[in-house]
Formats: structure tokens, sequence, C-alpha cells
């Protein structure tokens, strides 16, 4: 918390130089700290210091100044997204804790290690953090919108810190925040005023197609109960963007999911390699694959830059459709599986592995996403291409994800997932924005 210091002195630094003094400080904590005695490493919970074979992990020494030397370079013509995420990284999480252990239960239901008292003192603390820091770098910034962005990224950062996996949060919180803050600063209030009129009609329309489509699905057994009735929450918001043309593309995306599950099921089934209950998606796909898709629908609505929001609305659907398709024939027809990271082979449906015939199909299921997307006009063919390239660059960090992250038990499959649609959305965005 006492390095938050150092951002008070963003407004005088170049972006440069700022990059320059993190890079220091990152340097500094892996060179010289160990030579007074501190350990940058911890091991997971339920391992001995001297368990044979296990593995360390870098504890927030290192993945602190980490993370803000990558928000630096990645908002380096936004610093005061930097200096608020910031904020809220420093802030939000020393709070929670304190709050924590001095207020206790009750404990969240998804997470029993973590409270809702130690989540609201994270949102409050990250808020005020994050609004005095933001405007201490750009003055200018208005107050209400301010607050308002401020509370929200802070809410995303309390919800990311309190998921029940190992990811140490000093790298997930800021990654993820410091995106949502960036895109939250591109609303505009006049543009959703200006659509108000075609929201009306197409939130009455998007809710009855969504929930058919919701109850269609689980009817045949293609989603589970909860994943069916997140799903038309998020198809309902996926039709406000562009109408029928938007949910479109989830339903495509869908059917080409659900027909690669089905593809030699019963073979993947003898290997143990079938999805669950017969391949009905739950809560958890639905809110990897289509969550990113629906947050750029609405933020096609509320901002100048629509285009690039459609764009990272077809990059993320058709990550989402690469991803699943190349898993699913990878583990029916693939001959070959290699682990990404060191090209050894593997076990068909390891986490991380790689085959030929599992990566032509999803690159084919990705180009047919995007091809639908230029023929419905919601993207240019220029666009389009950005979008390809992001959704295959998206996938691949999935499988880099699955190979080291997940193989170690730092993340569940759902995070990976999520992780890569947000990649390829966010990539298409910043390379399409005007």
């Amino acid at each position: 918390m006492s390095m938050l210091g150092f951002a008070f002195l963003l407004p005088f630094l170049a972006w440069l130089e700022a990059a320059g003094a993190a890079v220091l400080a990152l340097g500094f904590n892996l060179f010289v700290l160990p030579k007074l005695g501190a350990d940058l490493r911890k091991r997971p919970e339920g391992l001995a210091a001297d368990q044979a074979g296990a593995e360390d992990i870098w504890t927030g020494i290192i993945l602190y100044p980490a993370s803000v030397l990558l928000l630096i370079l990645i908002y380096r013509q936004s610093m005061h997204v930097v200096a608020a995420v910031w904020a809220i990284l420093a802030l939000g999480d020393g709070a929670a804790g304190v709050a924590g252990a001095a207020l206790g239960r009750p404990a969240l239901p998804w997470n029993r290690r973590k409270t809702w008292a130690g989540s609201l003192a994270f949102v409050l603390a990250g808020t005020t953090g994050a609004y005095v820091l933001g405007r201490w770098v750009n003055p200018a910034l208005p107050a209400g919108k301010t607050v308002l962005v401020c509370a929200l990224t802070a809410l995303v950062g309390a919800a990311i810190e309190s998921l029940p996996i190992s990811l140490d949060d000093n790298l997930s919180v800021p990654l993820v925040c410091g995106g949502f803050m960036f895109c939250a600063w591109l609303v505009e209030p006049s543009v959703w005023d200006a659509n108000l009129p075609l929201l009306g009609r197409r939130a009455l329309v998007g809710a009855f197609v969504s929930l058919t489509f919701a109850l269609v699905a689980l009817s045949l057994k293609t989603a589970s109960p909860s994943g069916a009735a997140l799903g038309s929450v998020l198809g309902w918001l996926v039709y406000l963007g562009r109408g029928w043309k938007s949910f479109l593309m989830l339903f495509t995306f869908f059917v080409l999911g659900s027909v690669a599950t089905r593809l030699g099921y019963a073979r993947k089934a003898a290997r143990g390699l079938a999805e669950r209950r017969g391949g009905a998606r739950t809560w958890r796909e639905a809110l990897a694959n289509v969550s990113p898709g629906a947050f750029f629908s609405i933020l096609a609505i509320s901002t100048r830059q629509e285009s690039a929001c459609l764009a990272a609305l077809v990059a993320s659907f058709a990550e989402a459709a690469c991803d699943t398709v190349s898993s699913e024939i990878g583990e029916w027809l693939g001959r070959r599986t290699y682990l990404l990271t060191t090209f050894r082979p593997v076990p068909a449906g390891e986490d991380g592995g790689v085959s030929l015939e599992g990566s032509a199909a999803g690159l084919t299921a990705a180009a047919l996403m995007v091809a639908l997307a230029v023929a419905l006009h919601l993207t240019s063919p220029g666009d389009a291409a950005v979008a390809l390239a992001a959704a295959l660059v998206g996938s691949l960090f999935d499988s880099l994800l699955g190979a080291t992250l997940e193989r170690r038990g730092l993340v569940t499959n759902g995070v990976v997932n999520f992780a890569g649609t947000g990649l390829a959305g966010a990539l298409a965005l910043a390379f399409t924005l005007r």
C-alpha cells in the first residue's frame, strides 16, 4: 500500500519515465530484496516448504510492480486510468483485508474465505482512492462521471478479488479493472439517449427471443437450468446492441459449439474426455464465453466508437467459437496433441494441449463467425480482419494459460475461457478505435 504514494508523481512524469520507474521497482524487488532476506515466493496452500516437487509461485512483491508497469504500457495515453486502477489495487485490497479480519462474517456464498464486509470495504476504499488519484492526474475529469466510473470499476475489482482462485489478485484485479475503466470512460450519456427510441422495442423483442432461445436450449439439453437462465439475460444484452444481427452472432457460436460437442461424443466419452451432463452448458460457460460479447454490445450503443465495439463483439464470439470447436474436434479427431509451451506430446484433452486437427477446426469456426459478421454488415472487411486476428491471439492466449496457470491449479477453466474471449475483444477494440 505504501507504494501508492509514487502514483502522485504521475502528473510530473512522461509515460516513458513512469515506465522506467516501474522497471526499477520491479528490478529492486527481484534482485535486491532477496539479498536482504526477503522470500519472494510462496507455495500453494497445503504444500509443505520441503515437499518434493512442490511448485512455488511469485507473491505480490513481484506482481505488484509488474502490474503497475503493464498498466503504464497499456494505458500510457490515459494516465488517469493508471492512477485510478493503481489506487483500487492498493487501497481496495488493503481495506478488504483489514475489514474482513476486524468484522468477520458473514462470508461470501461463493468463497467462504472472503466476507461481505471485506468486499464492501474494497469498493468504498477503492472508489475513494481512484477518484482522488484520477482527478489528481487529470483535473479536467468531470466530477460526477468520475465518481460513477470509479465506483463501478471498484465494484468489478471487488468481484474479481472475491473469486475462489489461487491466482494472485495483484495481477487479476488491475488487468480486468484497467480494461473496464478504459471502456467506461468511452460511454457518453448523449449517445445512450439518442439510442433510447430504438431500445424500447428492441428490449421487448430481445427478451422474447432470448427467453425462447434459452428454453429451446434447455429442452434440447444443450444448456443446464443455470446456463439457460444466465444465458437468457446475457442474450438479451447482446440483442440490445444491434438487434437480431448481434444476437445471430451469439446463436451461431452456440450452434457451432453444441454441434462440435455432440460430434464423436461416444468416442470422447469412452476416452473420458466428453463434457459432463451430456455437454449441457452451465452458467459458468455462459459467463465465460458470452459476457464479453454482451459487454461490448452495450458499449456499442453507449459510445461514439460503435464500429470498434462491434468489432470487439465479433472478435469475442469468434474466439469463443474457435476455442470451443478446436477443443471438441481435437479431442475427437486429434491424432497427436502437444503442450503449447513445450511441444511435448500429451494426452488429448490435456490443459494447454493443441492438435493440428483441432486448430484447423477452430480457425475455420472463427473465420465463419467473422464472415457472418461481414455479411450482416456488423463490421467492415478491414475491421473483420482485425477481429479474426484478435480472436486467434485470444485463443492462443487461452491455450497458454491452460498450459501454465490452469495446469497448476491457479485458475479454473472458466477463468481461462473468460480471459481468452476478453482479450480477443479488447485487442479488436484497441486496434479499431478511431
